[in-house]
């Protein structure tokens, strides 16, 4: 059985849901006490990193924001829900933000992934990544339907406005909800994955599935995940604590001769955070680790 058939078992069985707001509706799942004391919090999770980016052959200082939160998903439009439905799927969303700056001008990298918590599919129903900085920005979108629907829009001429289809395959950008469910579901041996949606922009490589070689390690207190693309040269490597919630530490990425990119933890909130959204709350970013 492979393994996206052996999560899709594990996440029905966990049954996990929370929501976020009082349009979010809440199904009582028989799932264990940790799960939904944590995720049914009505709050995000919010972790935040000390990031150092490889960019132009240089590390720049930087931070990195992992938001996790539980939301109703809309499957047909493939958006968050406005309005409780009993069509709605409930999804761990992720928001991974990057800030860096390079010489003069900052950038700014965001992806977003909606994984269901039920349901027939067996990855993400969306991703998105888009990268901002001074000479424009680029746009990513996967809708997952029959096939991957994937749309780009670029400021350069040869990656322009592009649209196609892939046959379904593992994503990396799954990974990072995956291990915050079940972690032994995490793909290992050989397999093909499309490389995440921020590599392939700031790398401007062909989008598709390239061959993949995934290890899972554990010691005392945490695991760690390996991830190694031959073809591109390119390596992951997760580090995340064994035990419930999963609690990701840091990573590291290598790409050819670039410098490694690392990220280190520096603290982890929940808060809802959408209602901290008034000038007193912006002491609230030193609790957290950013500026």
């Amino acid at each position: 059985m492979d393994f996206f058939i052996r999560l899709l078992l594990a996440i029905v069985t966990l049954g996990i849901l929370g929501c976020q707001d009082s349009k979010s509706q809440e199904v009582n799942y028989n799932i264990p006490a940790e799960f939904k004391s944590y995720w049914y919090s009505g709050e995000a999770e919010i972790t935040t990193f000390k990031l150092k980016q490889s960019r132009y052959g240089e590390l720049r200082e930087g931070t990195a924001s992992l938001i996790y939160v539980t939301e109703d998903f809309v499957p047909e439009k493939q958006v968050k829900a406005d309005y409780a439905n009993d069509d709605n799927v409930p999804v761990l969303k992720l928001n991974t933000v990057k800030k860096f700056v390079t010489g003069v001008y900052p950038y700014s990298i965001m992806q977003s992934s909606f994984l269901p918590l039920k349901g027939n599919k067996r990855h993400a129903l969306k991703i998105t990544a888009s990268v901002q900085e001074w000479c424009g920005q680029v746009f990513m979108q996967l809708n997952n339907r029959d096939k991957f629907d994937i749309k780009g829009y670029s400021y350069f001429e040869t990656e322009g406005d592009i649209s196609l289809t892939l046959p379904k395959s593992a994503l990396e950008n799954d990974l990072w909800n995956i291990l915050r469910i079940a972690p032994s579901y995490l793909p290992v041996g050989e397999f093909e994955m499309i490389p995440s949606f921020e590599f392939l922009r700031l790398k401007h490589k062909e989008i598709k599935r390239y061959k993949a070689i995934g290890e899972l390690k554990q010691d005392d207190i945490t695991y760690i995940y390996l991830l190694n693309y031959p073809e591109l040269d390119r390596k992951l490597t997760i580090t995340f604590m064994n035990t419930f919630p999963y609690m990701i530490q840091g990573w590291t990425e290598e790409n050819g001769s670039d410098p490694k990119t690392v990220a280190k933890r520096i603290t982890s909130k929940m808060m809802p955070y959408w209602n901290k959204n008034h000038n007193e709350d912006q002491k609230i970013r030193t609790t957290l680790g950013l500026p």
